[in-house]
């Protein structure tokens, strides 16, 4: 139960303190943040809360083993001195996924499939029969890492990616990410004590987060199944625990509010709402964000407006440049972030941003702003604050 083990916790760019954030608050303090990971040590529990808490994270894999290999076939015989049966036994069916960064190995599949058939041809020569292969739906997903001429094997805990939370039954065009959209609420630092607003909501993802940020509600509730469950050393009563204990959930008065112009969006994210169980909740209008009417005198919006691919260049400018009039008409004493992917739209758009933050949105290189409706000293309170706040520049 004590016992610690090393696991790296996979993140899009850009949310890399928020997942170290989201780990301390479940007791995790011996970490490190990487680019787009984050490394930490921690128990079996640690672990299961991770996949089940954390809403930020991609995926949770443990390293089980590292060696040195010069060429495939060095790969291959190394691969084959590791004893696999401790990992999984012969009706377990099991896929490899390969990342390298190597003048020596450069084909991230073939590498993969030396591993498959180490793997395999273990299974064979130990037992005279070979575990299936299946890579759409396996029992356990390893994943190979290669850097020059250090190979390390790690084991996927959590199976399917966690962005896929389980509570999305439909979806709009292009839909926000439930990682990003989680990470977008936590970097704005809303609470439930103001009212929340994305008038351009879609299939509704942001307002779902929202939600359960408010309500204290862990992500990996609508989970069928996290990768550890297939796991040799599962650990049932372990993980029950981990899934009954309801001591983060909470009552919450917040005001949560989507509007679209879509009516097939609304009602994609009504569906999704009783998917989620919080269609009491939440609020949804068909309506599009010039006749969306605020809900109180302050409070935040956070939205992912039209980044242009069904509209010409002269249409966006032109939605930007009315968008952002409405913000300053009808939202004075708002915080209005807004996720664009669409820098020269933006220069439409009228307002100064108090911050910036760089994120990927899939391969799309986004900026998260917000933009403070506050008059006289207020305002210019807010664009002194995060001046200098962070303007990587996101690459893959």
């Amino acid at each position: 139960m004590t016992q610690k083990f090393d696991f790296v916790a996979k993140t899009l760019f850009g949310l890399e303190e928020v997942l170290a954030k989201e780990l301390r608050a479940i007791g995790i303090d011996d970490l490190t943040v990487h680019r787009r990971a984050v490394s930490f040590r921690g128990t079996t529990e640690d672990l299961y809360r991770a996949n089940f808490h954390c809403r930020t994270a991609i995926r949770i894999l443990k390293p089980i083993y590292h060696f040195t290999a010069r060429n495939e076939e060095e790969l291959y015989g190394q691969a084959k001195k590791f004893d696999w049966s401790t990992i999984m036994d012969i009706s377990h069916k099991f896929a490899v996924d390969g990342v390298v960064n190597s003048e020596t190995f450069t084909h991230s599949r073939y590498v993969a499939l030396k591993l498959k058939d180490a793997i395999a041809d273990q299974f064979r020569d130990n037992t005279g029969r070979r575990p299936f292969v299946d890579p759409k739906n396996p029992h356990i997903q390893l994943h190979i890492h290669i850097s020059g001429q250090e190979c390390t094997v790690l084991l996927d805990s959590s199976g399917d990616s966690l962005h896929r939370r389980g509570y999305r039954q439909l979806q709009d065009v292009a839909p926000l990410n439930e990682v990003l959209a989680a990470g977008l609420i936590l970097l704005s630092g809303w609470d439930d004590s103001k009212p929340f607003v994305d008038p351009m909501c879609g299939s509704g993802t942001l307002l779902i987060e929202a939600a359960l940020i408010a309500r204290g509600i862990p992500p990996g509730v609508f989970r069928k199944e996290f990768g550890f469950e297939n796991w040799l050393n599962f650990d049932k009563e372990l993980f029950e625990k981990v899934y009954n204990d309801d001591s983060t959930e909470r009552e919450s008065s917040a005001i949560i509010l989507g509007g679209d112009l879509s009516k097939r969006a609304i009602e994609i994210t009504r569906e999704n709402l009783k998917s989620a169980g919080l269609q009491r909740f939440i609020e949804v209008q068909h309506s599009s964000i010039f006749d969306l009417v605020p809900p109180a005198t302050t409070g935040v919006v956070i939205t992912n407006p039209p980044y242009g691919e069904r509209l010409k260049k002269e249409q966006l400018d032109i939605f930007y440049r009315q968008v952002g009039d409405c913000f300053k008409q009808k939202y004075d004493g708002w915080d209005i972030w807004m996720l664009a992917g669409n820098t020269e739209a933006l220069k439409s758009f009228g307002l100064h941003a108090s911050r910036t933050i760089s994120l990927l949105n899939g391969t799309i290189e986004c900026k998260f702003q917000r933009f403070s409706m506050y008059k006289g000293s207020m305002k210019a309170k807010y664009r002194e604050e995060d001046t200098n706040s962070d303007k990587k520049v996101a690459n893959e």
